[in-house]
């Protein structure tokens, strides 16, 4: 019997995608082709000139030593440099510059600067002074300060998530405002839709944003024109140019819906179909969710409105999408909810700070998700020294790898952190894309920054930290739920020694991680 064939609509609409990812790399790879031949004939013409790339590639070297970067990302570059004196030089003017473009920058700052986060209500009390100071750290650099009276609910699913989020769309009557990394085809997006159109509809002020890059191969190539048609403004985060730039490093990794600035759903979760488990990839799909209610929600619409405004510009003055809130005092409430958010911009690398300052802080017990273990030596050592002071330190990563490389990555880091003590569980059941910290019962972090380079200095990204309350608790439960469908990585396995290729394979992707 014959395969059954897809759909005449389905395979056309593959045909496009398949066409547009081959034209792009096609004119990416002449690009590239081009300028490596161009540097290769240069070359041949004299010892003279390949004496100066040299000095060149060697200067280089230099000035990169003395930049304010991450160790890993430097010495990563210094290889480059050492074994392709020539090519070396070329790639790094290319793709070695961490920072954006010029034109991007400034339009990002200006808005940022003319609006700044306003201060809360009611600020918390009674924090503890070392946290209270994390706090301070990231009203100053993660640009949003701490709020009390704000609920928050745990999602350890996005099964369970998304019905929620549903529920409150319909309840919608000035404003929803979407940010995803990845928005694609399939019924998560269809139910969305039909929800934002008849909202649009009824007058309710639609928007989203999109990262082009995450979007590229899943998202239908008529959903832009489909939502504007319905009222639904839509906004492309750094969009694909068919030629070589660093720009196109740093992608909009954040993801979250407002609803009328009263209520916001963060957390790993985008609008794709195996994010709910409605359809399979690499087995179960876990991830975990936030739902904040309460004056903390303005923090993200000052993160939206301003990313919007920089690229889209729309309001001058912001206060009518930030409607008082009412004070809630319940079990759902922490003691304290500081949103945040991490942008290659500065050299503040926010994300991984708060990580540090959770491990730094922690005396009992620190529980991790995380579905990349791609660290630096900073995090790394942060996590053997809690594991060594007497810090019951798990993490708990996938135990059916998206990607094959990231996951043997990720497996190499096992050995060091497993002999300080550390102990390491991978999620049976499938995937775990979930970014959570929990600590102590009082501490813990809910948001979209992995544990890789690119998470941590290269994407914009949020999180949530809060201080006490029951949902601190949920996510503790929910981590110990989900080791007990894991399994425990032994460090005697780990002992056994590696092939020679093997070992050597670990050692350039070790080296070349922070590039990825």
């Amino acid at each position: 019997m014959s395969k059954k064939q897809p759909p005449r609509r389905t395979r056309h609409f593959l045909h496009k995608i398949i066409n547009r990812i081959t034209l792009t790399g096609l004119l990416l790879a002449v690009q590239l082709a081009w300028l490596c031949w161009f540097v290769f004939r240069l070359s041949q013409y004299a010892v003279g000139i390949n004496i100066a790339f040299t000095v060149l590639s060697l200067l280089l070297a230099l000035y990169i030593v003395r930049r304010e970067e991450n160790p890993a990302y430097k010495i990563s570059w210094i290889i480059v440099l050492c074994a392709l004196p020539l090519f070396g030089l070329l790639i790094y003017g290319v793709f070695g510059n961490k920072h954006l473009s010029r034109r991007m920058r400034k339009k990002i700052e200006t808005v940022e600067h003319e609006h700044p986060a306003p201060p809360p209500p009611r600020p918390p009390k009674d924090l503890p002074p070392r946290f209270s100071a994390t706090c301070d750290y990231l009203a100053r650099h993660g640009s949003y300060p701490a709020y009390a009276d704000t609920a928050a609910t745990y999602y350890a699913l996005g099964d369970e998530l998304f019905p929620a989020l549903l529920a409150d769309l319909e309840k919608a009557q000035h404003y929803i405002f979407l940010e995803y990394f990845i928005i694609a085809e399939g019924k998560m997006l269809d139910t969305l839709l039909d929800v934002l159109s008849r909202k649009a509809a009824e007058g309710v002020d639609v928007r989203i944003i999109y990262d082009d890059i995450g979007c590229e191969a899943a998202t239908p190539l008529s959903f832009v024109a489909r939502a504007e048609k319905q009222g639904i403004r839509t906004l492309g985060f750094n969009r694909i140019l068919p030629f070589l730039s660093i720009v196109m490093n740093h992608r909009d990794h954040r993801k979250y819906t407002i609803i009328d600035g009263r209520v916001v759903y963060t957390g790993g979760i985008n609008i794709a179909d195996e994010y709910i488990n409605e359809k399979v990839r690499f087995g179960h799909w876990k991830d975990t969710g936030l739902r904040l209610e309460g004056a903390a929600v303005h923090s993200f619409v000052h993160m939206f409105l301003n990313l919007w405004n920089a690229f889209r510009p729309t309001e001058t003055d912001y206060s009518p999408y930030l409607p008082e809130t009412v004070p809630i005092a319940d079990e759902r409430t922490p003691a304290a909810v500081i949103p945040y958010s991490d942008s290659p911009l500065d050299d503040e690398n926010v994300g991984e700070t708060v990580y540090l300052e959770i491990l730094a802080q922690a005396q009992d017990y620190v529980y991790i998700f995380t579905p990349y273990l791609i660290i630096d030596s900073e995090l790394q050592t942060a996590l053997c020294t809690a594991a060594k002071r007497g810090v019951d330190v798990r993490i708990v990563t996938p135990g059916i790898p998206d990607k094959k490389t990231a996951y043997r990555l990720t497996r190499s880091y096992y050995p060091a952190l497993m002999r300080a003590g550390v102990q390491i569980y991978e999620y049976t059941p499938g995937f775990l894309h979930a970014k959570s910290f929990v600590c102590d019962d009082k501490i813990a972090v809910v948001g979209t920054i992995n544990m890789d380079y690119r998470s941590l200095y290269l994407h914009f990204e949020c999180g949530t930290l809060l201080y006490g309350g029951e949902v601190v608790l949920a996510l503790k439960r929910d981590c110990e739920q989900t080791m007990q469908k894991s399994r425990v990585i032994a460090l005697k396995d780990q002992k056994r020694p590696l092939r020679f290729w093997q070992s050597l394979i670990d050692a350039i992707l070790r080296t070349f991680s922070p590039l990825f």
